[in-house]
């Protein structure tokens, strides 16, 4: 196997829920020693799941993102069984160290310095209360890379504030974009694209560091406001606000300057989204229809009229999309140019012939889980092919390595660290 890009690079991650170990993710897709730093002591909710013991029933009543387990049963470390922690885990390694206690610190101290960088998207007050700064670590370690992630900034009103991906997608304005004209902001579901966008610009953000450094020899300290990086991706309501003053508000499935909407089609919950652009793509659509009367108008020319009377032309278009499976509109359509997909859900998806081919999942084990698909890279690269070299990191599954070889400590130490409550595969009985 060809060396990968980021081969001989060690991350420590302290990330929680989703950003944050998502970055440190692809860096570990990216052949880095990612390092994820855990305690046994404490258990941070949406992470490892909502709680640590929870019993079957527990689990049929949780979100799918924490209570989908493998059969809906918790098995002996439920937290090891975790579908959001698990999607983001493989290919790292994992460690436990209780940071309140002075051998912690001076553990995790030693390991910083034999390390090339640092991911956290902790609220900026949690690393300060455990005395691990970017000033403190710079000292002893200068080349190191510190990323840090948090909601809205290490500096300002906001800085310590607790937020989840909803939250943060409330503060940017996200939340009145979604959703549908007739409904308020309550009926608006939580899509989380915050964390996936943080944790995609925080390993980038990472890679340039790394090059400044091969250059230079010097680390650097990484600042990125989830929030702030999730503004461009509204850029188009910003400027339209700037430039002329107006508030822009849900939309539902259309677009601004287009005919845009999710159809219904034959059988049970069943839709396709179709965008009709420009002249061209209406040609397209009325051809795949067959031309129907109703399309030769001569009002129907013009997108403007097109767009005006966009009520009448959704329930045409879905009398027609209610006769066919939502693949058939997609090939009808596709083949006249026009874009157009199938909505699929997860079943779906495991079985389209396209992500098949190209390898979008990809099998893992892990022993409390057993092996499953989970979802590889979304880049190929040709010479260095990211995969899935190891199933989803158990709670502290290498602190043997991390302590006796990475540390140094003798087996007289390590035994001491475990007796001490730094070292474990199962949260502390008094974790609740």
């Amino acid at each position: 196997m060809p060396k990968l890009p980021l081969q001989g690079i060690r991350v420590l991650e302290f990330g929680v829920v989703w950003a944050g170990p998502y970055c440190a993710a692809f860096l570990a897709g990216m052949g880095a020693e990612v390092i994820k730093i855990e305690s046994i002591k404490k258990f941070i909710p949406m992470t490892r799941g909502q709680i640590p013991r929870p019993t079957g029933e527990d689990l049929r009543n949780l979100p799918t993102s924490v209570g989908a387990t493998p059969d809906r049963l918790p098995g002996k470390r439920p937290w090891n069984r975790i579908p959001l922690f698990n999607a983001h885990a493989s290919n790292k390694l994992g460690m436990t160290v209780d940071l309140l206690q002075p051998k912690g610190k001076k553990a995790l101290m030693d390991l910083i310095d034999i390390s090339d960088v640092i991911v956290e998207n902790n609220p900026t007050e949690t690393m300060e209360k455990l005395g691990i700064s970017y000033e403190e670590i710079r000292e002893t370690n200068p080349g190191l890379i510190m990323c840090r992630m948090p909601a809205y900034a290490n500096e300002g009103p906001y800085q310590n504030h607790r937020s989840f991906g909803f939250h943060i997608e409330g503060v940017v304005g996200h939340t009145l974009l979604r959703g549908y004209s007739d409904m308020d902001p309550s009926a608006v579901t939580s899509v989380l694209m915050g964390d996936a966008a943080s944790g995609t610009q925080g390993a980038f953000a990472v890679l340039s560091a790394l090059h400044h450094r091969r250059r230079t020899g010097k680390g650097q300290l990484i600042e990125l406001s989830q929030a702030e990086n999730l503004i461009p991706f509204m850029g188009e309501a910003f400027m339209d606000y700037t430039m002329n003053g107006r508030n822009q508000s849900t939309l539902g499935n259309r677009h601004p300057v287009a005919i845009q909407g999710c159809y219904p089609c034959l059988g049970e919950d069943r839709w396709v989204t179709i965008t009709i652009a420009g002249d061209d793509d209406w040609r397209g659509l009325c051809q795949a229809m067959g031309d129907p009367e109703w399309s030769q108008e001569s009002g129907f020319r013009d997108p403007i009229v097109r767009y005006e009377r966009h009520d009448e032309i959704d329930e045409q278009i879905s009398q027609w999309t209610r006769t066919l499976e939502p693949q058939q509109v997609m090939k009808l359509l596709q083949e006249k140019g026009v874009a157009a997909g199938p909505v699929m859900d997860q079943r779906d998806a495991y079985a389209d012939p396209h992500l098949n081919e190209r390898g979008a999942f990809e099998e893992a084990y892990q022993e409390d889980t057993g092996t499953h698909l989970y979802p590889g890279a979304p880049y190929k690269m040709s010479e260095t092919p990211s995969k899935i070299r190891r199933g989803p990191v158990r709670l502290g599954e290498d602190n043997e390595y991390v302590y006796q070889e990475l540390l140094g400590c003798s087996a007289e130490e390590y035994a001491v660290l475990e007796e001490e409550g730094h070292i474990g595969m199962d949260y502390h009985p008094d974790v609740k």
